[in-house]
């Protein structure tokens, strides 16, 4: 990694600084002076098979995307590409803070319904546009939406006390396509970061767009709550939190999965064991996270219930979504 570094500091001059780390390398911020001084965003992938095959993966779905949204209104725009001693290097435009590093920079405040109705509805567009296009993202979490700028003003909240960040530009796009799978295309068995991870998948059932669905509306009651409500690492206490929130699980998907979760057709789940003390604590009935019940709420949660609709073949689709109710005050304003 160290000499990629180097390599990028000849072919840049300038690296401003390291904007995020994880398992596949990192992604720094670079100014190219090859393109008349440009500030960009670096992904520096391992030296490793499996990042390596899905950065090489996800240029090619970007690649894609590029031509059939020459714009890139929709999602991050890739602008080269290289390779250095093993490591494929991928070169974006440099966006601001994702969305859920702005809520970890704000104290974990949650966004207010006005800017969750605006991101929701970009977000519903920009998935909808790779499902169109016969792609599953796989991966929505608030760290892959990133706003394409992320400057804000204070604002002190006088009735709640407290410093408030309002974000000038409420522009986001999506990012980290890695996973993206086509529907012709082999699906991997386990996909999305767990607390994001429809009940298909955990159930083995076999998966398709639907899944990003159920992701987006986990994201919005996040943006909502300003925390992740499936806040578990064991997949029967995830579904023991899903039973919580949203009732029973179909005995229909019970029976077809080969998961051994399940007794009698019911989750094999004890209430009052230490873990489902915790469920209880932690979740409630989806209903009951509403801060109030005005037309507006009413409309986001009604929308979130559609999207967390257990069976994948009645979840709600992104082309229902963005007619929803919630949405109507945004008719003018983006199409």
């Amino acid at each position: 990694m160290a000499n990629v570094i180097n390599h990028l500091k000849l072919q840049t001059d300038e690296i401003i600084s390291t904007l995020g780390e994880g398992a596949f390398g990192k992604v720094v911020e670079c100014i190219d002076h090859h393109m008349r001084g440009m500030h960009v965003a670096i992904k520096i992938v391992k030296s490793v098979g499996r990042y390596r095959e899905a950065a090489r993966s996800e240029i090619q779905v970007l690649e894609h995307l590029n031509t059939l949204d020459p714009s890139s209104t929709r999602c991050v725009q890739i602008l080269e590409w290289f390779e250095h001693h093993g490591h494929v290097c991928i070169v974006f435009e440099l966006l601001g803070l994702s969305t859920y590093d702005f809520i970890s920079e704000s104290s974990f405040l949650p966004f207010p319904i006005e800017l969750i109705r605006k991101m929701a509805y970009q977000i519903c567009q920009s998935i909808n546009f790779l499902h169109h296009n016969k792609l599953t993202h796989t991966d929505l979490k608030p760290e892959n939406i990133l706003f394409v700028e992320s400057d804000y003003i204070v604002k002190y909240n006088s009735k709640m006390r407290r410093d408030e960040h309002t974000l000038k530009n409420t522009d986001i796009k999506v990012v980290d396509f890695g996973s993206a799978t086509y529907d012709n295309e082999h699906h991997s068995t386990l996909v999305s970061t767990r607390h994001y991870r429809a009940p298909e998948v955990i159930l083995a059932l076999g998966w398709s767009q639907p899944c990003d669905v159920w992701s987006i509306g986990c994201i919005l009651i996040e943006y909502y709550l300003g925390f992740t409500v499936f806040q578990t690492h064991d997949s029967k206490e995830h579904l023991a939190m899903m039973e919580r929130m949203l009732g029973p699980l179909p005995v229909h998907m019970i029976k077809k999965s080969r998961k051994h979760y399940f007794h009698h057709n019911q989750l094999d789940w004890d209430e009052h064991s230490s873990a489902g003390r915790y469920v209880r604590r932690w979740c409630k009935p989806l209903k009951e996270f509403m801060h109030c019940h005005d037309k507006d709420h009413e409309n986001l949660f009604d929308l979130i219930r559609r999207m967390l609709e257990y069976d994948p073949v009645k979840r709600i689709t992104l082309d229902e979504a963005l007619e929803h109710p919630f949405f109507e005050p945004l008719k003018d304003e983006f199409i």
